[in-house]
Formats: C-alpha cells, sequence, structure tokens
C-alpha cells in the first residue's frame, strides 16, 4: 500500500497593525486567536513582526517561532522553498510590516506560490489602509485604482497626477496613492499645485489609530483652508469627483 500524500498546511493572511494600538481594538477576534496558534512566518521585516507577535501574546515562546523574510529583494526562486513548512503539514502566518498582506507588499508573490502548489489560502480580516481611506473620503467606492507609490521626482510626479486627473475626468475613478511620510508636504504640495481646482483631494491620516484625521475637500478649498500635520505621519491620498 502507498502511503498517504501529506495534507498540506494553511496560508493565513495576517493583517497587522497600522501603528501603536491594542491589537483588540483594530483585529477581530477570530484574526487574534488564529495568529496566535500559528508558529511558522513568513515576514517583511523580523523586527517589526517579533514586536506585533509579542504584542498580539502569541500562544508560543517568541525564541520558538520561526521567522523567514520575505522582502522586495527575494529572488523569485527563494519564494517557493518558503512554503516548505506548509508542504509538510504546518500552516503558515504572512505577516507585513502594516496593514493587510499582498497589498503594496512583497506578499502577493508567495500568495501565488501557495496557489500553485495546492496549498490553502486564508485572508484573515483586519485594516486595509487603502480601504479605510476610500470608505472615509465620500469618492466614488465604484470603480477605483490604486497606484501605490508615485515617482518622487517633480517632473515625472507632476506628469503622474495629470494622468490621475484624466482618469478622474474620464470616468470618474477615485486614484489612490501612498507616499513616504517624510515626503507628505511635498506630495500636498504637488497636488495643490497641479490639479484643477473643481478636483476633490483627501488625505487620511494615521487610520484606525487615536490621532486619525480624514479631510477630503475640492482641490480649491485646500488651497484656501489650514491643512493638517504631514509630516511623519503614514497617510492615504485620493483623487475623485
Amino acid at each position: 500500500m502507498s502511503a498517504s500524500p501529506q495534507v498540506p498546511g494553511r496560508l493565513y493572511l495576517v493583517p497587522n497593525l497600522l501603528g501603536v494600538v491594542p491589537p483588540e481594538n483594530a483585529l477581530p477576534a477570530r484574526t487574534i486567536d488564529i495568529a496566535r496558534q500559528v508558529q511558522h512566518f513568513v515576514v517583511e521585516t523580523p523586527k517589526i513582526a517579533r514586536q506585533f507577535l509579542k504584542t498580539l501574546g502569541s500562544n508560543h515562546a517568541l525564541q520558538d517561532l520561526q521567522l523567514s523574510q520575505l522582502n522586495e529583494h527575494t529572488p523569485q526562486d527563494r519564494v517557493e522553498a518558503l512554503l516548505g513548512p506548509a508542504l509538510a503539514g504546518w500552516d503558515i502566518g504572512l505577516l507585513s510590516d502594516a496593514g493587510c498582506p499582498g497589498v503594496a507588499d512583497p506578499g502577493a508573490s508567495l500568495v501565488a506560490a501557495a496557489h500553485r502548489a495546492g496549498v490553502p489560502v486564508v485572508p484573515l480580516v483586519g485594516p486595509s489602509a487603502l480601504l479605510l481611506a476610500l470608505m472615509a473620503s465620500g469618492m466614488n467606492g465604484q470603480a477605483f485604482a490604486f497606484h501605490g507609490y508615485l515617482p518622487a521626482k517633480p517632473g515625472p510626479r507632476l506628469a503622474a497626477l495629470k494622468a490621475l486627473e484624466r482618469e478622474v475626468e474620464r470616468g470618474g475613478v477615485t486614484q489612490l496613492f501612498i507616499e513616504a511620510p517624510y515626503r507628505n508636504e511635498a506630495m500636498t504640495e504637488a497636488v495643490l499645485a497641479t490639479c484643477a481646482p473643481t478636483l476633490r483631494f483627501c488625505i487620511a491620516i494615521d487610520l484606525s489609530l487615536p490621532s486619525e484625521q480624514v479631510v477630503s475637500r475640492s482641490i480649491e478649498d485646500w488651497r484656501k483652508a489650514p491643512r493638517p500635520a504631514l509630516a511623519k505621519r503614514p497617510a492615504m491620498f485620493l483623487l475623485g469627483r
């Protein structure tokens, strides 16, 4: 009689917090319970992952947790190997530095590899800055596009903003993008200097944190009103109608 094949473990997509806040303020009980039970993790940054798992209160001693790194520098041929524990029957947790795995981070490559290998993929509920910002913007939530980071240099950034403006004007599609916190002010200045006054612009800052702010108004009104403090604060930017 031949041996039965090993039943693979599951790949849990574990949302991380968007900042320093008690886990129960942002994560449902099921997500917390599952994450506490998992012993094998694939993470973007080990130090940040350990801080989160310590705050979460893992069922395992921190030194017994197995953390493998997946970031933008991980070779594609290494990604498949990260599924080793799951193929041996263990559950794996995929953990980003912040927010939901697979969205604006390298985790999507592991998820794709899991599908190819027949490893069940289980997304868990938690904070997504993209969706929280869209919900709070008052803009079109039926049609939207997320662009990640826009170019940092002034010339290409101007061209990118003009292209987003055309997309809003053509079909009313809400355009979302992010920026490194230390460049938030520069991005805001570029938007207000470049985009049409009738366009709506939303900045969603410190989402899910006590210091959360969401400001959504026309470019014309933005130019006349005081602006929230943006330096060193994680933010989502949205352009729309």
